[in-house]
């Protein structure tokens, strides 16, 4: 017979009493095993194995499944939102149980939680809900991208959203190369600005946005285009541009992030000289 702490690693660490109950493990066996260290008590009920993830405890010990956009980054999706506070989905009808260092965020949408942390589909509809519309949009494409959307997952996550918002799933591409680049083509689409991605531009190479044949728009992240080095190719490859005709506009992530309206500017201005030299 498996022990418990076998028994609740193959449920995936995480386990109710009553599960257990049923699969032969006494309220008595359990407080022994919780007395020992072999297994914790996380909540009233609720029993996991160490080593767990420090959200993930919160979020059991606080009555809900781990959400929006904590789940999301543990899946190695990419977030705008910076608060890496947790984010708990505890469904409607139930209230939150303080536990030590509490500092959870509840949420109360439709459904029952699961144990631990929601899949993919599911943090990406909450966050929407909890973070917008620009959220949702950059994580969807960075989920697609690496490969953790397949046609069957979008068709689901669209037909849960609401009509209002499925045009953001039909918009979405699988080739976006950073969540900035999804942000600046959203935003850039909500203002009628069409542009072309990931273009290949002889003697340049490829450009993250072209606009109006002869605008080029790069998005700089902040993982990238750091140092002498790559500062230098960024130059040599903006002077190519400027022989080639083509202007060029590169931004890093602070300013799309925190100072967008100050993009939007430049960007709308360089717009209107490429169409008034067409």
């Amino acid at each position: 017979m498996l022990t418990a702490h076998d028994t609740i690693s193959a449920l995936g660490g995480i386990a109710r009493g009553t599960h257990l109950q049923r699969l032969g493990f006494s309220r008595r066996s359990l407080a022994r095993l919780v007395e020992r260290g072999a297994i914790e008590r996380l909540r009233n009920g609720v029993f996991g194995i160490p080593p767990l993830d420090a959200d993930v405890r919160s979020a059991v010990q606080h009555g809900g499944a781990l959400t929006c956009g904590n789940a999301l980054r543990r899946a190695g999706v990419w977030v705008l939102p910076e608060d890496t506070t947790p984010h708990v989905w505890l469904g409607p009808g139930n209230h939150p149980h303080p536990h030590a260092g509490c500092a959870c965020v509840s949420h109360f949408f439709r459904g029952r939680p699961p144990l631990g942390q929601v899949g993919l589909e599911t943090a990406l509809l909450h966050i929407r809900v909890c973070a917008g519309d620009e959220a949702f949009f950059a994580a969807f494409e960075s989920a697609w991208r690496i490969g953790r959307l397949p046609a069957a997952a979008r068709r689901r996550v669209r037909d849960a959203l609401p009509a209002s918002a499925r045009w953001l799933v039909d918009l979405a591409r699988s080739d976006a190369d950073s969540g900035i680049e999804s942000l600046i083509r959203l935003r850039l689409h909500v203002l009628g600005i069409r542009l072309e991605c990931q273009v290949e531009i002889r003697g340049v190479g490829r450009a993250d946005f072209l606009i109006e044949g002869c605008l080029i728009v790069e998005a700089d992240g902040r993982e990238n285009h750091h140092g002498a080095e790559r500062r230098h190719k960024d130059l040599m490859r903006d002077a190519a541009a400027s022989r080639l005709g083509y202007e060029t506009l590169r931004f890093d992530y602070a300013q799309i992030v925190h100072d967008w309206p100050a993009t939007q500017r430049a960007i709308i201005a360089a717009v209107r000289r490429a169409r008034s030299r067409a």
